[in-house]
């Protein structure tokens, strides 16, 4: 599908929703710090706060796993204490593994509620790295569902993957077990030059929707991973830079926190190459967030 100008293909994915609608904004967090540490509480609340004092106030982020360095075990009480909403990962990847996943999201809704909850993503681009079949992981997405429904959360649940899994039909058993979809595209690691960026990007959104209501209509689609590198090398004519990153948040991430549930990615990586984040080391903005 091709669409001439970002415009075009930015209103045809504002035409899915109602302008009536309040959407998610915020940022994947990762567990660890920048040293590999596993986050404390406190290193959790200091993030959460660093949101929240950001332009545009952000309330709510992504994480990868439950059990993994104690996530949701501290992110969860800094959460509450800090007014933050959390789209919650389950990382699938061994059976040993997903259960304990499973668990650690069950005991954390036994101890707090589910209030703090946007929504249950099982697995993350699990199709895209070809790690499991549509089938196990449509099975994956309907036990956690059962299981936080048997407690009381009713919660959405989905998976996250990238928009070219999504858009390929041979993965419709995930979509079909899906609550919601949440669909990951990167510019960048098409190649794409800065200038081209918003609208290659849009045009991977629409291409997701369209693929998503051909096998379940209604399903909504969130953006729970895009962003640019303030660092790094060049992937073809994608260059990173501080300016770029600023462009593509300006171009693409104000546009997206009106249309659509947002994550960016990501909140701090200036450690990692290519580098996402936006914050710096002293946890102050790179680039002009504001919309």
């Amino acid at each position: 599908m091709k669409f001439s100008t970002f415009a075009t293909v930015a209103m045809a994915v504002l035409s899915n929703f109602s302008g009536a609608e309040a959407y998610w904004k915020g940022f994947n967090v990762g567990a660890t710090n920048p040293d590999g540490s596993c986050k404390s509480q406190a290193d959790w609340e200091t993030a959460f706060n660093t949101l929240k004092g950001l332009p545009g106030y952000f309330t709510s982020v992504r994480l990868y796993a439950a059990s993994d360095c104690n996530t949701l075990a501290n992110a969860v009480p800094a959460a509450l204490a800090t007014g933050m909403q959390i789209l919650v990962g389950v990382w699938t990847e061994d059976d040993t593994h997903f259960n304990d996943e499973k668990q650690a999201l069950l005991n954390i809704i036994l101890q707090y509620g589910s209030d703090w909850i946007i929504a249950v993503s099982v697995g993350s681009e699990d199709l895209y790295r070809g790690d499991t079949t549509p089938d196990k992981l449509a099975s994956q997405i309907n036990d956690v569902r059962g299981m936080i429904r048997s407690v009381g959360a009713n919660q959405e649940v989905g998976h996250v993957d990238t928009w070219t899994a999504w858009v390929n039909s041979a993965n419709n058993e995930v979509i079909s077990a899906c609550d919601f979809v949440g669909t990951d595209g990167y510019p960048y690691f098409q190649y794409t030059a800065i200038q081209d960026g918003a609208n290659v990007f849009w045009q991977s959104v629409q291409a997701t929707r369209d693929a998503v209501n051909a096998v379940k209509p209604g399903t909504w689609v969130w953006i729970t991973e895009t962003g640019w590198p303030v660092s790094g090398g060049d992937y073809g004519a994608a260059v990173p830079s501080v300016s770029n990153a600023q462009a593509y948040w300006t171009n693409v991430a104000c546009a997206a926190f009106e249309q659509a549930h947002t994550f960016w990615y990501s909140y701090q990586d200036y450690s990692a190459s290519p580098s996402f984040g936006v914050v710096d080391a002293n946890r102050n903005p790179i680039y002009n967030l504001a919309c």
